[in-house]
Formats: C-alpha cells, sequence, structure tokens
C-alpha cells in the first residue's frame, strides 16, 4: 500500500499550460471559422439565389422586376418566370403581357432576347407575333435568331432567311481602324456570347473591344495579332454552335423550303465538333422539306 501511496503522491499538480495540452488544441476562435464560412458558403449563395432565374417571384415582386430600370437582370428574371409560367398553363400572366412587348425595346439585348423567348411560348396571342416579326430586323444577331424560333411557333415561315444564317458561318468584322490585339487566337477554340476577341488600338489612344455576337467555334482567324485593319476588316470567322444548329434544324423541319435543302444537307454529314443528333436531325429536316414540296407540286 505505502509504494502504491508513493506512486500518486509523487505527481506533480497541473500547471494550465499541461493541462492544455492534455485536453488537445484549445477552440478559442470559432468566430475566425464563421467568418471562412460567410466568406466562402454564405455569400456565393447568396449571390447566386439573387441571380437565378428560377427563384419564385410574388406578382408584386414580378411588377417591381419588370420596371426596373438600374437592373437589367431582374427584367430578365421576370421574363422568364413569365415565360415558365406559360409553359405551366398559368393564365394570370397575361396581365404581364404589354410588359414583354415593351421590353423588345429595351437597350440590353439580353432583355430583349428573353422577351423575343417569352413570346414564343404563346402563339395564341397575336400581338406577339407583331412584335417578334418587328425583332427580325433587331441589330443584336442573338435577338434576331430568338425572334425567328419563336415566329416558327407562329407557322410564320418569314424567318427562314434568319434560320439559314443560324446554320452558316459569321464574321466578327473590326468597328474600327487601328492595330488589332486578338484575345482569341486559336482556331477551333469554343466561345460563349459577348465573350472578348479582340481591341482594336486607334490612332487617338482609344481602345475597342470587339464581343462575339454569339456562341460558337472559332473557324479562322483572319488577321495577324498586331496588324493595321480598317473599319469593316474581316477579323474572325466563327463556325455556329450546336444548340444554335439543333435549334435552326427543328425549326426548319417545320417551315424549312425546297431553297433551304443545300443548307441543311451540309449537316447530314459528319460535322467538327458536332454530335450525331445533328446529322440526324438534319436528315429529319431534310426529308420533312421534301415531303412537303411533293404534296404541293
Amino acid at each position: 500500500m505505502g509504494e502504491i501511496t508513493k506512486t500518486v503522491n509523487n505527481h506533480q499538480p497541473l500547471d494550465d499550460n499541461t493541462s492544455s495540452a492534455r485536453r488537445g488544441p484549445s477552440r478559442k476562435y470559432p468566430w475566425a471559422i464563421l467568418v471562412v464560412l460567410i466568406l466562402f458558403v454564405v455569400i456565393p449563395f447568396l449571390a447566386w439565389y439573387g441571380s437565378w432565374f428560377g427563384r419564385p417571384l410574388s406578382d408584386a415582386k414580378m411588377g417591381e422586376y419588370l420596371h426596373d430600370q438600374n437592373k437589367p437582370r431582374n427584367v430578365q428574371h421576370a421574363l422568364a418566370q413569365i415565360g415558365n409560367r406559360i409553359i405551366g398553363g398559368d393564365q394570370s400572366v397575361k396581365r404581364w403581357y404589354s410588359d414583354v412587348i415593351n421590353a423588345t425595346h429595351h437597350q440590353q439585348p439580353e432583355v430583349r432576347l428573353t422577351a423575343a423567348w417569352v413570346m414564343g411560348q404563346d402563339n395564341t396571342y397575336q400581338d406577339f407575333h407583331s412584335a417578334l416579326s418587328s425583332l427580325l430586323q433587331d441589330p443584336a444577331t442573338v435577338v434576331r435568331h430568338n425572334a425567328a424560333l419563336g415566329l416558327v411557333r407562329f407557322g410564320d415561315a418569314s424567318a427562314r432567311p434568319e434560320l439559314i444564317a443560324m446554320l452558316q458561318p459569321f464574321t466578327v468584322r473590326a468597328e474600327n481602324a487601328g492595330s488589332v490585339e486578338l484575345i482569341v487566337k486559336e482556331e477551333g477554340a469554343p466561345v460563349v456570347a459577348n465573350a472578348p476577341l479582340a481591341r482594336i488600338r486607334q490612332p487617338e489612344g482609344t481602345t475597342v473591344e470587339i464581343r462575339s455576337p454569339e456562341s460558337g467555334r472559332v473557324e479562322m482567324v483572319r488577321v495577324a495579332n498586331g496588324a493595321r485593319v480598317e473599319a469593316g476588316s474581316e477579323l474572325i470567322t466563327l463556325s455556329p454552335s450546336t444548340e444554335q444548329v439543333w435549334e435552326a434544324l427543328r425549326a426548319l423541319y417545320i417551315v424549312g423550303l425546297p431553297d433551304d435543302i443545300p443548307y441543311v444537307q451540309h449537316y447530314t454529314r459528319p460535322v467538327a465538333s458536332m454530335p450525331d443528333r445533328i446529322q440526324k436531325q438534319a436528315t429529319s429536316t431534310l426529308e420533312a422539306i421534301r415531303d412537303r414540296a411533293s404534296k404541293i407540286q
């Protein structure tokens, strides 16, 4: 017994440092973890949620967003909600149809293209038909494309030239004279709509940025980096994106005419970067056009 008592009595009292070491790391800074959580999780989530067009809007919020003069994305959000509710069969959204048409005059092309998409969802409303026809003259390529697809839902074949344009390469040109600084230099590189392609440095020192009018792929770079160009000079040729070709072929399945066959036929063969479904759709579209022409004769 004495020996055991001696062993126990030989232990020294633990000081604060020894006690902390045995208990493990001290959790003195929970606020630091909270700050990291807010910076890297909460704030990005709120930013995403605030800009997500799938976030439902109340009727009051819908009206507010449609008339927001400062934030085009709010107008887009409201328009996207209207389009989705039309698809879902909600008749109450007709109260905002005049606002949808007003959005076709918005200064931002992103808003106008969304309005064009919305109008294509209700092919019973003739004022939408008229507004879509007007958008075929829009200066923005993507707006004209959406308008053309919307008109097909009305059975209107007047947009065929725009549908054919959607199947063809598009050449981006210099807006001003100056020296070229290429941003995209690699042929075959994918680009998204509004992506910067090049800069034109003008003699007086100002710089004009040239952006992609639509999504696609770089088919050919037509100037050397640093070359001197004039206004209107060809810079880069873009081939259309897969989704653009897909939508145009589906539309021509409905309204295509024999004159369109050569453009459709191009996609019945393998095309670089295009999936098999494009060939299949092109073949179906070709058959539909020929079948329709034979019935007319």
